[in-house]
């Protein structure tokens, strides 16, 4: 399992994705979920992966290769794409193509090729743009009305960014929403697990302010961790009793 979020913000977007990956109690790895593409000033790009380890790597694999190749066709590499909504398409077609390649043999085995995607970014000229792409390759967008997409272990981290998260949010205040949301899913949810990467893009820059890992050893989280605790602990003593039935 796991847990991947990204926030799409009017300052710009923050994505965070954890490290664990589980097939079965005694094996339990970590694989890094988080791909980065940038070209300093023209375009960033973020995908985050949850599902099917080996068709997710095969995803990002066939994405690379078509970086690599000097003959791919603007239009068919994410580094050339047009626009977000192409890389999304992108997207989708390599994971269409995985799919079709080793889905049915997996079935077979009685496994599970689901999969998904989430990729943001922004190219120069172009609107911040966050998507969700499905096992079957097609996708979804962040809107106004849901500035975030989550994949993986969603529902722990869920309630923090539903209470606190709307476009007009500033970046550091997504950050730090982002981080608690993994938090309460690290504490819920053991399949979930350090290290994170993390990274923020803020809105026309086409650069990362802010890439890198988290270590379960780091000073900032745990300390952020163990405030958010404290603080839910002295409301939950503050709150009035009165608001209960007379037999609750």
């Amino acid at each position: 399992m796991t847990y991947c979020v990204g926030l799409m913000l009017d300052e710009g977007m923050v994505f965070l994705s954890d490290t664990r990956t589980n097939a079965g109690l005694d094996n339990i790895s970590r694989y890094r979920k988080m791909f980065t593409w940038e070209v300093p000033g023209e375009r960033a790009i973020v995908a985050l992966t949850a599902g099917n380890l080996a068709i997710t790597q095969a995803v990002m694999s066939t994405l690379q290769e078509a970086i690599d190749n000097p003959e791919t066709e603007p239009g068919d590499c994410i580094l050339s794409a047009p626009s977000m909504f192409r890389v999304a398409e992108l997207m989708g077609e390599a994971m269409q193509k995985v799919q079709h390649k080793y889905q049915d043999t997996l079935e077979q085995r009685k496994e599970s090729s689901s999969a998904s995607i989430m990729v943001g970014g922004q190219r120069k000229g172009g609107a911040q743009r966050l998507f969700l792409v499905y096992a079957a390759g097609n996708f979804i967008e962040a809107t106004e009305d849901t500035p975030y997409l989550q994949i993986g272990e969603h529902k722990y981290g869920k309630p923090i960014l539903d209470r606190v998260i709307t476009p007009e949010t500033p970046i550091a205040d997504g950050v730090k929403a982002a981080l608690l949301s993994m938090d309460s899913t690290l504490r819920s949810n053991l399949s979930v697990g350090m290290p994170l990467d993390l990274a923020v893009l803020p809105e026309g820059s086409c650069h990362f302010s802010e890439h890198r890992r988290i270590d379960a050893e780091d000073a900032g989280f745990k300390a952020l961790s163990d405030a958010w605790s404290q603080a839910l602990r002295e409301a939950f003593a503050d709150m009035p009793d009165e608001h209960c039935a007379p037999d609750c």
